[in-house]
């Protein structure tokens, strides 16, 4: 078991939803850890509103302002590092992270995507999940890798698809899952409970008092 509050570093790029999930799970006490930093590449975000009422440091940028990607992720680094960041959590950034970003933190950086991967893989899930007319899609927690969504699955939720689905109805339900998900694993990896090996993840049991 981790002694003290595991430090967590989200990365996002909208609404922030999954943040607030996550945040609000930690002020309940259901998991050992503390947020320390929000990264977001869209300072206009809602997100970013999100932080600054939870009294959560953000790190804001834009990337155009930058010579290039690993440019303004050496100035990401250097943050999380200060920040003593344990782990990273990827909550609806819309950016490809290059290895200056991954490396050090491999296996302590996790993402969150609204399908069953390996299933639909990238930007349009919901809808490439309506277009393919499956009948089961969800949400998946999965280690950070050099792909795009390619990691070591952690946990996935299904979603059953329904009839007159439209992409915002599945999106919504998704979006649900995901508030579940996203914290128990992140509880899980406070606990120390969660083991890669590979491509393989275990989950140790929990326990009991």
């Amino acid at each position: 078991m981790v002694s003290s509050p595991l430090r967590i570093a989200v990365f996002a790029s909208g609404s922030g939803s999954n943040f607030q999930a996550l945040a609000e799970a930690i002020a309940g006490g259901g998991i050992p850890a503390e947020l320390a930093l929000l990264v977001c590449d869209r300072p206009e975000a809602k997100v970013v509103r999100r932080a600054e009422a939870l009294g959560v440091p953000t790190l804001l940028f834009r990337p155009k302002e930058y010579a290039s990607r690993e440019a303004y992720e050496r100035e990401i680094v250097a943050r999380l590092e200060a920040e003593g960041v344990e782990l990273v959590v990827l909550a609806g950034y819309m950016r490809l992270i290059t290895g200056i970003l991954l490396n050090p933190f491999y296996g302590r950086m996790i993402n969150i995507h609204p399908s069953l991967l390996p299933a639909f893989p990238g930007i349009g899930a919901v809808r490439q999940a309506l277009e393919y007319g499956v009948k089961l899609t969800g949400a998946t927690v999965h280690f950070v890798d050099g792909g795009m969504d390619t990691g070591p699955i952690i946990a996935q939720q299904a979603v059953e698809v329904l009839d007159g689905d439209t992409e915002e109805t599945l999106a919504e339900r998704i979006h649900a899952a995901e508030h579940e998900l996203l914290p128990r694993v992140v509880r899980w990896m406070a606990e120390g409970r969660i083991k890669l090996d590979g491509r393989k993840v275990t989950v140790a049991k929990e326990v009991g008092p």
